[in-house]
């Protein structure tokens, strides 16, 4: 039996379960797929917007309301988490300051708070003002270099200064004769050192005025080649993520992943969790789909870090009843008339339902604790609408190391 299962491969579960491992414990991963890293911006948001764009994050969680899952944590619990990932992955993969949101350009010329972010972009930061020279490549439909240069010279610094912005184009194909290739084929072709010089020549010529030079996100699959691309172009240089799959998401996540199994954790991904048994009020096992029948998983504690609505975790079914889908805990509404309302951009109350817990992290009915060895971190719990906020990076970082703490100290 193993001391810890973790259920989830994001960012909770995978944070959860390395610092479990980092504390001596037997540790097994179980998940479905592979988590939403690949699909994310590569960076660690805490919180970007209330709805006001946020420039000192740790303010604002101070600040949030009961109910919000950062009110039980509070805004140093929440430092100390962030900070102690960033330090864990090391300043290859993230850079920056818990307390002060950097503000980087989209793929669409607008500016993202966000508070860690990849060394490959953090020079496009516009905070105090910057000029930028946005270089599209032709082959690339995702990264629209007009549109971004037009909407940045558009656009002002977070401290009221103006930004500017020039807009170019290389025609410069990955791979002879590929009609539409993705971001990814164009990392893997700047991993190659000559591809690499090829690319930064082009983009050299073609770069206008600016500051810095904008690029695609697609600059390597490993970490390092916006650095080697700044040196041959003779400018600071920053990448902008595009649509999945996220080059700089998938970094973060091979990253990750790679410390992870080489702490010990045992690693099972393509299996689903479909249910559990009880030990009294305790959770035993988890039962896992596997191949010739399903499969129990025994452990002292458990983490359940599974996502939200996005991920299946959290299902409405066709008369709008709202459930949790493996051990059917209590949730915040139960039915989802009128949670979901007209305008697109509005707050949809919906995304707010979610599980409850304890100071400790555990789900509770009412005032009671309904497992007490299941911590619950991520995107089930209730409260927030992370996708309005730019919370849910913070709120899954900061959950998984309480959980991760929890179980070390013995939760009471």
């Amino acid at each position: 039996m193993r001391d810890v299962v973790v259920i989830g491969a994001g960012l909770a579960g995978l944070t959860a379960a390395l610092r479990l491992a980092r504390a001596g414990r037997s540790v097994t991963l179980v998940a479905r797929g592979v988590g939403g890293l690949s699909l994310a911006q590569g960076t660690i948001d805490i919180l970007g917007y209330t709805p006001e764009r946020v420039l000192r994050p740790l303010d604002a969680v101070a600040a949030v309301p009961p109910e919000h899952p950062y009110a039980g944590l509070g805004p140093d619990a929440v430092a100390a988490a962030v900070t102690w990932l960033r330090d864990e992955l090391g300043s290859e993969l993230l850079v920056g300051d818990p307390a002060v949101n950097l503000h980087l350009p989209t793929a669409l010329g607008a500016l993202r708070p966000t508070a860690l972010a990849q060394p490959s972009m953090v020079a496009a930061d516009a905070r105090g003002g910057l000029t930028y020279a946005v270089v599209g490549v032709r082959q690339l439909k995702d990264f629209p270099a007009d549109l971004v240069a037009g909407n940045l010279a558009r656009s002002t610094a977070p401290d009221g200064g103006p930004l500017g912005a020039t807009a170019a184009w290389v025609d410069l194909p990955a791979r002879p004769g590929e009609a539409d290739p993705s971001g990814l084929t164009y990392a893997r072709s700047l991993d190659d050192a000559a591809f690499a010089d090829r690319f930064a020549v082009a983009v050299r010529d073609a770069a206008g005025a600016g500051d810095v030079v904008l690029l695609p996100g697609v600059l390597g699959v490993r970490p390092g080649a916006g650095r080697r691309l700044a040196e041959l172009i003779g400018r600071p240089v920053a990448e902008v993520p595009l649509l999945p799959p996220s080059v700089p998401g998938l970094r973060l996540a091979d990253a990750l992943r790679a410390r992870v199994a080489a702490a010990g954790v045992r690693i099972l991904l393509g299996s689903a969790v479909t249910g559990f048994t009880a030990d009294g009020d305790r959770v035993a096992t988890v039962t896992v789909a596997a191949a010739g029948g399903p499969r129990a998983l025994a452990a002292s504690d458990f983490v359940y870090a599974p996502g939200g609505f996005e991920s299946g975790a959290l299902a409405v079914d066709s008369r709008g009843a709202i459930a949790e889908t493996v051990f059917g805990l209590p949730l915040t509404a139960a039915d989802a008339a009128g949670l979901v309302g007209p305008r697109y951009w509005a707050p949809h109350p919906l995304f707010e339902v979610g599980v409850r817990t304890d100071a400790a992290g555990r789900p509770v009915a009412g005032d009671k604790v309904v497992h007490p060895n299941l911590y619950v971190a991520g995107g089930i719990l209730a409260g927030p609408e992370p996708w309005r906020e730019k919370s849910g990076d913070g709120i899954a970082v900061a959950t998984a190391v309480r959980a991760a703490a929890m179980i070390e100290g013995g939760a009471r």
